[in-house]
């Protein structure tokens, strides 16, 4: 789908092609119906016309009762024609634009939200080479391509099918034009077509100059208007910090630098769909009134024809004029058309890229990850690792010839901000692009990273804790028994809801109880090999030490690697240390050292303790220092 026909055609070759075709095969078949009716209502209009012209004649024996039956049948015409046909071909129209939509929707969902993390690389590739507002793109602009697809689709068929219905009924209706005797009785049909054949090409020509600028503005305001959205969708998200910060002047002037964008596209916007709107009356009036009555004219003078057969001529040249000009009419709708194409093929392109990272990622940096497998026993081992940044000339930032993490071991990473810790959580989870090394992973080993940031999706408590499993994989005794051990028993009673006191839980839980909510997760998860990158960032010590006596008390064997900012790791309430080595960064190198147990004096003083506040936790380290 990285082509605008592949993309046009996917859905009637997939799976679904069935329910494509059958669709589309009523569209037709009421398009071609709908353009025979312009036909009968050409006739009609024509028999209006000639018993109003005739309602004084003398032979006319009951002018009225022809006047009131031409009237009514044209009305007929009108509603059959627009109510019925057209009618129904809107309704099957808008069924195949729901139907089409959802498949392409579903496709791009699942080619994002695969395994291979196409969502997150698609969005962090090369500076410049990434889509903006996908989200845009994956729902508004599948829309608006699909819908006006499938109108240029059935400006194609009515075309098509007035030239022959039309057309067919022009040729049988011909006469001899003076002058044009070479042409036998089809010379009005000849002038008829030559007309249309002069008068649309030149006026669609124009169209094509004008929809060509429509495309384009189309283009900058979708962009403009993304970026303007996505500001107040994260705007939304980090509201208490604007808040907080009294940043609302600051935040007030980027929307309104973002809007200025918005603002100066639209009007140039505007100019160009006024003029096209100007230009599209003004062909509409002179191709129904002066172009569709011409050709008939000159046969009209010279009475080759009387006035029904006029008026039913001119009301078949002015419908085949006005199926003809459906490139004109549809113009506006096909630059949009074209716009929203290009960004969801830019999506496509995106998907398909990324669906080898590393490749992808080599053509603007450095990367050559290998990740493979070995005999639990032996642990996580990583090996010749060195992280970069974008660019094939960035030197390393970190370096690493050789890591051991046995089973079982806890490892806590320290050093400066901006050292690499998380970068290097990320790079062992394949989520860092540059570099090169190998990272040799527990084989049946299943692993789980926690970040500092939680988001939670709005679904149930239960499918919340049970992520990244699906809720009924799980009893509700097992998540209840997760959330108590994890300190969140107080929410058990509201497991099947998606919210509490009408907020969602991405608003109802605060920064340490989503944290405490990951634990749930892991208890539940029970991983060989865990990843914690600050995950315990939002805690106050108590529940940070709560956390990691959840996890040692329940995770058996467990392997942890941990981010945190502390000077020294935590420990259990009796003293005890959690974590076995301590991996130092600094100056682009890792240094990996076992952490010494506390004297055994200090750890019963710490076991006899009733837990304190942290104030009091200090205390004795002051203490212990003046000794």
């Amino acid at each position: 789908m990285r082509t605008f026909w592949g993309l046009m055609r996917a859905y009637w070759v997939s799976d679904h092609w069935r329910e494509a075709w059958a669709l589309t095969l009523v569209i037709a078949f009421l398009t071609a119906l709908s353009s025979k009716a312009g036909v009968w209502f050409a006739e009609a209009s024509g028999e209006l016309v000639n018993s109003i012209a005739f309602f004084h004649d003398a032979a006319n024996t009951n002018p009225l009762a022809s006047l009131l039956t031409h009237a009514g049948i044209l009305v007929a015409l009108v509603v059959v024609k627009d109510a019925g046909i057209t009618g129904s071909r809107m309704f099957v129209s808008a069924t195949l634009h729901r139907k089409w939509r959802a498949w392409l929707d579903s496709r791009f969902n699942a080619a994002l939200l695969d395994s291979n993390h196409t969502h997150f690389h698609a969005q962090h590739s090369a500076e410049g080479t990434a889509p903006d507002n996908i989200d845009q793109r994956v729902q508004e602009s599948i829309k608006d391509m699909t819908g006006g697809a499938i109108g240029l689709a059935m400006g194609v068929m009515a075309v098509t099918s007035s030239l022959f219905f039309v057309g067919q009924k022009l040729l049988s209706s011909s006469t001899e034009v003076a002058g044009l005797e070479f042409l036998g009785s089809y010379g009005s049909a000849v002038l008829a077509f030559v007309a249309v054949a002069v008068y649309v090409p030149f006026n669609t020509w124009i169209a094509v100059r004008l929809g060509g600028l429509l495309e384009r503005l189309s283009v900058m305001m979708q962009r403009a208007e993304g970026s303007y959205r996505g500001e107040l969708t994260t705007l939304l998200r980090r509201s208490f910090h604007v808040a907080a910060s009294r940043g609302e002047t600051v935040q007030r002037s980027m929307h309104e630098r973002l809007y200025v964008d918005i603002d100066s596209t639209w009007a140039r916007y505007n100019i160009v769909h006024t003029s096209y709107a100007a230009f599209e009356l003004v062909y509409n009036f002179i191709g129904a009134r002066v172009v569709a009555y011409g050709p008939g004219l000159i046969p009209y003078i010279h009475s080759k024809i009387d006035l029904k057969g006029y008026i039913t001529g001119a009301e078949l040249v002015n419908s085949l004029i006005s199926q003809c000009s459906w490139f004109i009419h549809v113009m506006p709708a096909i630059a949009t058309l074209r716009a929203n194409s290009r960004r969801v093929m830019d999506v496509a392109a995106a998907i398909e890229n990324v669906q080898r990272p590393a490749e992808f990622y080599r053509q603007s940096g450095r990367s050559d990850f290998r990740y493979v497998r070995q005999n639990p026993v032996f642990g996580l081992t990583v090996s010749n690792l060195d992280l970069a940044h974008h660019g094939h000339d960035s030197a390393p930032f970190l370096s690493i010839d050789r890591l051991q993490f046995r089973r079982g071991e806890w490892t806590y990473l320290r050093g400066e901000s901006g050292c690499g810790k998380s970068s290097f959580i990320k790079a062992l989870n394949g989520l860092w692009p540059y570099g090169q090394g190998t990272v040799v992973f527990p084989e049946g080993v299943k692993t789980f990273y926690a970040a500092q940031d939680v988001r939670l999706p709005p679904v149930s408590l239960k499918e919340l804790v049970c992520l990244p499993d699906r809720g009924e994989e799980h009893s509700d005794t097992v998540a209840a028994a997760a959330l108590y051990k994890a300190g969140l028993g107080d929410f058990i009673g509201h497991l099947g809801e998606n919210s509490r006191e009408g907020k969602g839980w991405d608003q109802e839980l605060s920064g340490g109880q989503k944290q405490k909510l990951i634990v749930a997760r892991i208890l539940i998860q029970q991983p060989g090999l865990l990843f914690l990158d600050e995950a315990t960032a939002a805690l106050d010590p108590e529940g940070k030490t709560a956390f990691h006596q959840a996890i040692k008390d329940n995770c058996a064997n467990v392997t942890v690697v941990s981010v945190m900012h502390e000077a020294v790791p935590p420990r259990s309430a009796s003293g005890e240390n959690f974590y076995d080595s301590v991996l130092t960064f600094a100056d682009g190198v890792a240094t990996k050292q076992p952490i010494a147990p506390l004297p055994a004096e200090l750890t019963k003083i710490l076991a006899g303790s009733p837990p304190m506040e942290e104030g009091w936790l200090r205390l004795p380290r002051r203490r212990l220092k003046q000794k």
